[in-house]
């Protein structure tokens, strides 16, 4: 059991590594495109820091554990909001944009309360995938369209400082993209594999390990991001970060997935999906109030995802 210990310890850095090996590789080879920082951080970027929670869910849905590959994108959602969130809130009070309130926000909540509509049978199935999947370009363009139209200076040096930095040569960034994505592979197997073993050997649920050990270890990207966003005070990439990740979960995620393989999940229950959407429903107000996320919410944020383990684990 130690040894599956020390292979999640090793998977998490391995995921963490590969996320930041692929988001470097990304971003530069899209600068060299003529990309701008703003778009860049929009998707590349975005995309970047949720490509664990990819990784870990097609190695999931591949290997029939559908249990983990659904908790990890559910867990990984209640995360983002109620954990990462709400430590970046605590750390330094989050300006928000009203882009964020009128548009991204709602179409967060739309998709949170999607998912438990279409795993109601509990299959994920591929033309469900493929609905998700389109989803995800409808909206990534979207993003684009309104950050080459609206963006304002402000805004577009912010993404600018956290935008990695071009690399010398292409062919840098394309042995970063690929090293990565092996490093993603690698570390993914490594998550599941050894995450499975210690939930059988505690007779804990496959679900259980999805909603909580892999769904933090996949996000480590984002919570670092928003963190390090706090503590610099760049509230646009703190918040955009957590939503745009969010979305990217559910729309390309468990969509990619499902598209290749259907998902099949029993264990993720309706109080799981409520928890997740509720969370999503829940910031809209708190984004609202005074357009700033403050560390009141965010203890009450905090406060809800410590609730959410305690009523986990006692199973």
């Amino acid at each position: 059991m130690i040894l599956a210990y020390s292979l999640i310890a090793v998977a998490l850095i391995l995921l963490f590594a590969g996320a930041e090996m692929l988001v470097k590789g990304s971003a530069s080879l899209a600068g060299r495109a003529g990309l701008t920082p703003l778009v860049i951080g929009l998707t590349v970027v975005a995309f970047g820091t949720s490509s664990p929670e990819l990784a870990v869910s097609l190695k999931a849905a591949a290997a029939g554990q559908g249990d983990v590959a659904i908790g990890n994108v559910v867990g990984s959602n209640i995360l983002n909001i109620a954990l990462i969130l709400g430590l970046a809130a605590v750390i330094f009070p989050i300006t928000v944009h009203l882009q964020l309130i009128k548009v991204d926000v709602p179409i967060m909540i739309a998709v949170s309360a999607l998912l438990p509509l279409l795993m109601r049978d509990g299959i994920l199935g591929r033309a469900e995938g493929g609905v998700l999947f389109a989803g995800i370009v409808l909206y990534t363009v979207l993003n684009v369209l309104m950050a080459r139209r609206g963006a304002d200076a402000e805004v577009e040096e912010e993404f600018a400082e956290s935008v990695p930095k071009q690399t010398k040569h292409w062919f840098i960034d394309l042995l970063l993209v690929g090293g990565g994505l092996a490093v993603l592979v690698i570390g993914s197997r490594l998550l599941v594999d050894n995450s499975i073993e210690v939930a059988r050997a505690y007779r804990i649920s496959e679900a259980v390990i999805g909603l909580t050990i892999v769904a933090l270890g996949t996000s480590m990207p984002e919570l670092a991001t928003s963190i390090i966003a706090a503590v610099r005070r760049q509230p646009d990439i703190a918040l955009g970060n957590v939503i745009g990740s969010c979305i990217f979960n559910i729309l390309s995620i468990l969509g990619l997935s499902a598209s290749i393989i259907p998902v099949t999940s029993g264990g993720i229950t309706l109080v799981d999906y409520a928890v997740m959407a509720g969370c999503a429903v829940v910031l809209l107000p708190f984004l609202m109030t005074g357009l700033r996320l403050g560390r009141i919410e965010g203890l009450v944020l905090l406060s809800v995802y410590g609730g959410y383990l305690y009523h986990l684990w006692p199973e």
